[in-house]
Order: structure tokens, then sequence, then C-alpha cells
């Protein structure tokens, strides 16, 4: 009976001895994607955006957690911080990087030449060609000098007389030096003269504020930057304040948050066309055979409250453009 045993025993071990051994598979490795935000994550609206794009990768079959990682850095709007981040998320070795603005994207390819780099969207000069990027770089690119150019025919129709407008810029944001190409080109056309004005924290939009008034503005073009888009409470209450109309280019809250107009890309389905992309870089795409993208859906965002204290009135032309008016 022991002998019987022990043969029972040896059949069944060799029997489950190579199920075991099938089933042993080591673990299927989750792609990780690295998230460089300029903002902060304290920031209802930069949250926004990261969570309309966890909800498009959903979309796309990926979960957060289960078959994706998401490895989030915020550079808190500090322009010196993007290279340190950028370093980090290469040596977390992560699959793909989405850089949501030009110097996150600039900080990116200093960092890795081999990563793939999905742009979130920036000025053109990135890349040397949208059909064909070449390198690890692609995404969407804003053509700035024709959303400055349509921002500044804004500020004409809602103030056909304006003869001065102020430019409010973030001189270290490498998107700067184009977006003012863009404005001096569509101000000439326009017949206005331009005073450009630099900004780096809440004190100097003081003071930015303080020389317009000086010189007598009569209309104010917001640059897109992390800081004024923090900082949209404070820049509408001075615009308010001295009485300037004034157009934000690069966020649709700018309005909701007292300012005159808002006209930018609409920062959501950036964030739906990011997804994609890292969808397909993920699935074997190299980034250099992906075309760069124009944004195809803006916002404009009028509150014709902030109209009405400032004594305007906006052109049923315009206002029959705009995507939402807060009343």
């Amino acid at each position: 009976m022991r002998r019987i045993g022990l043969a029972v025993a040896l059949v069944v071990s060799l029997t489950l001895a190579p199920l075991g051994t099938a089933t042993a598979q080591p673990p299927e490795k989750v792609p990780r994607v690295g998230y460089l935000n300029p903002g902060s994550a304290s920031d209802p609206l930069r949250q926004r955006r990261l969570d309309a794009f966890r909800q498009s990768l959903r979309e796309l079959g990926y979960v957060e957690g289960q078959n994706i990682a998401i490895e989030s850095r915020w550079a808190e709007g500090k322009y010196d911080r993007y290279p340190a981040l950028a370093a980090d998320l290469v040596r977390l070795k992560v699959d793909v990087i989405v850089a949501q603005s030009g110097a996150a994207t600039q900080a990116t390819q200093q960092a890795t030449r081999t990563v793939p780099i999905v742009m979130d969207p920036v000025g053109s000069g990135i890349v040397s060609s949208l059909a064909r990027p070449g390198g690890n770089v692609t995404g969407t690119s804003v053509m700035a000098p024709d959303l400055v150019g349509k921002q500044l025919e804004l500020i004409k129709e809602v103030v056909p007389k304006v003869s001065r407008v102020a430019l409010l810029r973030h001189p270290a944001n490498p998107a700067s030096a184009t977006y003012l190409r863009g404005a001096e080109a569509a101000a000439r056309i326009l017949g206005v003269r331009l005073q450009t004005l630099d900004a780096r924290n809440p004190q100097e939009i003081d003071s930015a504020f303080a020389a317009m008034t000086r010189e007598r503005a009569g209309a104010l073009l917001i640059f897109p930057d992390t800081l004024f888009g923090t900082q949209r409470r404070q820049i509408a209450e001075l615009a308010a304040k001295t009485r300037l109309p004034a157009i934000h280019g690069g966020m649709s809250e700018y309005a909701e948050a007292g300012g005159l107009m808002a006209y930018s890309p609409n920062n959501l389905d950036l964030e739906r066309r990011a997804a994609t992309y890292v969808d397909k870089i993920l699935k074997g795409a190299k980034p250099a055979d992906l075309p760069v993208e124009q944004p195809t859906k803006f916002e404009l965002v009028i509150n014709l409250k902030t109209a009405k204290a400032l004594g305007l009135t906006i052109p049923p032309t315009v206002l029959l453009r705009a995507d939402q008016v807060i009343e």
C-alpha cells in the first residue's frame, strides 16, 4: 500500500508540474505615461484637464491602475522647474511624455531624444515639419500668428476706436516671441499701436497695469501663460478697475472670472487629442511619422456683465460667434 501511495503521489506531481509551470507567466508590463503640467495640482482647472485626459484614455480602453499608469509632474508655474521634472520622468523610463506647454516640450526634448513626446499644444517652431515632424516629438501646435491676429480683430470689433493695445506676456515663455511677431503683423493691418509689458509674478502684473494706465492703452491682449491663467481673477479685477477691455488668449475661464472676453483653443478637446496620440504611440507608431495637428475647436466666451460695466455694446456679429455668453 505504501508503494502504491508513493506511485500515486509521483504521478500527481508529474502531472501538475507542467501545469504549474505554464501558469507562472511574468506579469504583463503596464505602460507608463508622463504628464508634465505647467500649473499646480491644487488648481481645479488643471485637474479638470487631467481628468479629461484620463477620461479620453478610458474611452480608448486604458484604465489607470489596471492597464496604464500616469506619472503626473507639476511645475507650479515656475519655468526653472521644467528641466528637473522632465529628467525625473525620463529616469522613470516612461513610455511617452505629454508636455503641456512650449517650455515643457523644450525641457523634455533636452532631457531625451528617444522617449516619445506629445506636445499639447505649443506654438509653431518645435518641429521642422507639421506633416512629418521627425525626431521624437508630435502632437498639436497652434499657429500663433493666426490666433493672435484673430484676438486683435475681436478687440477691434468690440472697441472700434481703439488705437493703442497693451500686450501682457511672460518673458520666460518661449511662445511669447512667436505671439509677439503675430501681434505686430496684425497690428499693422488693423492700424493699432502695441505696448508690450512683461510680468513674471503677481506683483509685476500690478506694475504692468499701472504702466498701461500711464500710457493710456485702450485695450489689453493677454498672451497664454500659466501665471496669467492662475491669476485670472486678479487680472480681471485690475482690468475692471482701470476700465480696460481685455481678451485672454489662453483660457475661456478668464471670462468666467470676470474678464470681458476669451478666445482660445478648446482645452478639453486638446486633452482628447493628446490621449489619441498616446494611444497610437503605445500601439507602436513613431512620433516622427505622426503629423502634427492644428486645433479645430476654438472657444469664444463673452461676459456681458463686464461689457455693461465698461460701457461697451458687443456687436451682434460678435455675439453670434460666441460659444458662451455670460449674462
